[in-house]
């Protein structure tokens, strides 16, 4: 590519040089359209598909009633005078032209004028703002956020009108420049880590942010491969990051994505959904107990079932009907680990299935893995009941991150339990608790930091 210069006064100049940076002739969606303005020759650069076309019409019908006594002598005097639009800058750094052409703005070169005249009329494809289909609320807005950054801002000033609301702009990426937007409240942000955040924007080298949100989670925190727990929290609901705001986290917006990365959040965090701030204090704190307990039923249920199989004395009198009486082909382990995989199966199944086709492959489903498979002699009916209760209250988990982090711990309590019986379970579960308590977010604190969940908004 050749480096890049400064704006000429001659118009020749800068469209032979352009000609040589954008492949004009060879994509198609790349627009030049010359015309005359004030009897000067000049040149217009966009792109196909990004531009209003009734705001550009307006904009050139505007130029053509421009006479040749009324052409101010600089760029700067015609976008003030001749341009009828809103968003309008000079530029004169290619670098910087570049950028927003790329990006979707229209560039105006005149001949005589050593600027850019950049009108930002463009428009981005996007569909409505409807609620989004993970983060559902009984009560509340119906809206949410979609892949276009602008929207997602207005949706979040639309809620806090406020000027101690603050949304910075930066570009990560040296390929795509992917606009990424920090929100925060000043004052209410914990200083401290708003600048360890910053700074590690500031760090980020990355050639694209080809995931959006999740590439830019991997460089802003290098998790090691075997620590699962999620570091961020992620919400698709523009009331929900609002509220996190208000509370004095962060907010981080990704162009592309329909999701707002929140931080630093600790697990209380983690297992919070969007009906908490709807409903009563009472109705709340039981909505979240219940959560918790079904949340710590799913990691430890089937592990202490598997031990008190493998003793079956330690079972009390009044509990002797969890017992499992009938007659095991495959040792109960190995029936758990298939039936954890066949579950995750299912899964990624039903993801891939066509809607018209899911609910009768559901009902051939649970009739094969329910019926056939315990009266073929492959599981008990006491093991199917156990893993469907854990897979379906898998979903009372609103974070899909932190489900299969819990998933891989409940695995490691299993085959510990099963390996050295009681002197597993314990280790196992001393790793588990240990797994939680020694996590550190991206502000450097506990994963049990109360204080992160409280807020200073609060």
């Amino acid at each position: 590519m050749q480096e890049l210069k400064k704006v000429s006064r001659t118009l020749r100049e800068n469209v032979e040089y352009l000609s040589r940076i954008l492949p004009v002739k060879e994509s198609f969606d790349l627009i030049q359209r010359d015309m005359y303005i004030g009897g000067r020759e000049s040149t217009f650069y966009f792109i196909d598909g990004f531009t209003k076309d009734e705001s550009m019409l307006k904009i050139m019908d505007s130029f053509f009633g421009v006479k040749e006594e009324e052409m101010p002598p600089d760029a700067t005097g015609f976008a003030r005078r001749c341009v009828p639009y809103v968003e309008v800058d000079v530029l004169a750094d290619y670098n910087d032209i570049l950028k927003n052409l790329l990006s979707g703005a229209t560039c105006l070169f005149v001949d005589g004028y050593a600027a850019a005249i950049v009108i930002d009329c463009r428009t981005y494809p996007a569909r409505s703002v409807e609620e989004p289909d993970k983060d559902k609320s009984l009560r509340g807005s119906r809206d949410g956020f979609v892949e276009t950054i602008i929207f997602n801002t207005a949706l979040i000033r639309r809620r806090i009108r406020d000027p101690h609301l603050i949304m910075s702009m930066t570009e990560i990426g040296k390929s795509s420049r992917t606009d990424v937007a920090l929100c925060y409240m000043s004052d209410r942000v914990d200083q401290e880590v708003l600048d360890r955040i910053r700074k590690k924007l500031d760090e980020v080298q990355v050639d694209d942010l080809r995931m959006n949100q999740q590439t830019l989670a991997e460089a802003l925190y290098k998790r090691k491969w075997y620590n699962p727990f999620p570091k961020f929290k992620f919400t698709e609901r523009p009331d929900t990051a609002a509220a996190c705001l208000l509370e004095g986290k962060i907010i981080l917006l990704v162009d592309n994505s329909p999701a707002a990365m929140v931080l630093p959040t600790s697990v209380f965090d983690m297992i919070e959904e969007a009906n908490d701030y709807y409903f009563p204090t009472l109705t709340g704190v039981y909505l979240k107990l219940s959560r918790g307990l079904i949340t710590f039923l799913t990691v430890f249920l089937v592990p202490v079932f598997l031990l008190f199989m493998q003793n079956p004395a330690w079972i009390p009198e009044s509990f002797r009907f969890v017992e499992i009486r009938d007659t095991q082909n495959i040792p109960l382990i190995f029936q758990i680990l298939i039936l954890e995989l066949a579950i995750d199966g299912l899964r990624l199944a039903a993801l891939n299935t066509p809607s018209m086709l899911s609910t009768p492959l559901s009902v051939i489903a649970g009739i094969v893995m329910g019926e056939f498979s315990v009266e073929s002699g492959w599981f008990n009916s006491e093991v199917m009941l156990y893993l469907a209760f854990v897979s379906v209250a898998n979903y009372t988990q609103p974070n899909f991150e932190l489900g299969y982090a819990l998933k891989f711990m409940r695995l490691l309590l299993l085959v510990l339990t099963a390996l050295f019986d009681l002197p597993g379970f314990v280790a196992g579960t001393l790793v588990v608790i240990l797994a939680v308590c020694w996590n550190k977010n991206l502000g450097g604190r506990s994963y049990l930091d109360v204080r992160l969940h409280q807020g200073k908004g609060k």
